[in-house]
């Protein structure tokens, strides 16, 4: 049994939240059919999600329609973001038979595309990187035609653990940047912004035809300007899918809201990151990585072939594009 450590006052003291949280951020509550039947599943087979564990607003929507991101690895994390509300300590062992859970939940449901995410386990030799891939080929095993997303820590101080993953072929690789490299101090301290920023552009060196993907969050204080730097150090390492969404403040004890960015800002933001060569770009008030990541991923698939057909055409590769179309020819 986990015994997880007091989590630290991780709020700014800076900052004062708004007093209200806006009318395009209220969602309904979970009540639906589809709702009870994913979260029994999820317990059967003894699975945690990001879901129910990072408090996520979506999650009365997606489960309804039976989509749920399954976080492995267990569900107390080795750190303490302060924007995260996922619990604190020392986690349990492994699962060894977590994989053959998640493909069995995975076929129940039917799912044509599912997401995998993990809790940071600094404690592990790879920081999980293993069972990463144990989780991705036992969905191939059992369900070879879904399309496989997942979403990792940054393998920070783990030599090798970046490349295991990208070697097992996951069809979109994501890895989220979270806020602008000013405030990581106070809300990502674990982290290093250029890590990450480097994690994702090694998963293209390795693996040039799988998907990258990244996203920040809206609301922690971050000047326009900075989102727009961020944007453009996401293309410089070749990143495919930008996601924006806004930051909602999990307790008290966690950084505090600065602002509530309004959907016009967000509808800015995306024609921006558009304008700058993302495949694919997703923001508004209630984005979250995995929050319509099917749909999502057809539309990045789509882009990227009408992007091949547009370079053949001019017989100019597009960076990223050329490499992931000799990869595709090579297979």
């Amino acid at each position: 049994m986990t015994t997880a450590k007091p989590t630290p006052d991780r709020q700014r003291p800076d900052t004062q939240p708004p007093a209200r949280k806006p009318n395009w951020l209220r969602v309904k509550a979970p009540i639906s059919r589809e709702y009870g039947e994913t979260r029994r599943l999820m317990r059967s087979l003894k699975l945690n999600t990001v879901c129910e564990e990072a408090a996520c607003p979506n999650i009365g929507e997606c489960w309804s329609q039976r989509h749920a991101t399954v976080m492995i690895l267990g569900d107390t994390c080795t750190r303490a973001c302060a924007f995260c509300n996922i619990k604190t300590g020392l986690p349990n062992p492994v699962d060894p038979d977590e994989p053959a859970h998640v493909a069995e939940a995975c076929a129940e449901m039917g799912l044509k595309h599912i997401v995998i995410t993990s809790v940071d386990r600094d404690d592990l030799p790879d920081g999980g990187a293993q069972h990463f891939v144990r989780v991705i080929e036992a969905l191939r095993r059992s369900s070879p035609e879904t399309t496989i997303e997942i979403l990792t820590p940054d393998f920070r101080h783990k030599p090798g653990a970046i490349e295991t993953v990208a070697e097992a072929r996951p069809d979109v690789f994501n890895h989220n940047l979270e806020t602008v490299p000013r405030l990581y101090p106070t809300i990502r301290p674990g982290a290093r912004y250029y890590h990450s920023l480097r994690l994702l552009e090694r998963v293209k060196e390795v693996a040039p035809d799988v998907f990258t993907k990244s996203g920040i969050m809206a609301g922690l204080g971050e000047q326009r300007l900075e989102v727009q730097q961020v944007m453009d150090d996401m293309r410089s390492a070749d990143i495919d899918f930008l996601t924006i969404g806004q930051y909602l403040q999990p307790t008290k004890r966690h950084a505090p809201v600065a602002r509530y960015v309004s959907p016009d800002e967000f509808a800015d933001y995306e024609r921006l990151a558009r304008s700058k060569g993302f495949l694919m770009v997703s923001a508004s008030p209630l984005t979250r990585s995995s929050y319509h990541a099917g749909d999502d991923f057809e539309k990045l698939r789509a882009a990227r072939e009408a992007k091949l057909a547009q370079t053949a055409q001019t017989g100019q590769a597009a960076p990223g594009a050329q490499a992931a179309k000799t990869a595709a020819a090579a297979e």
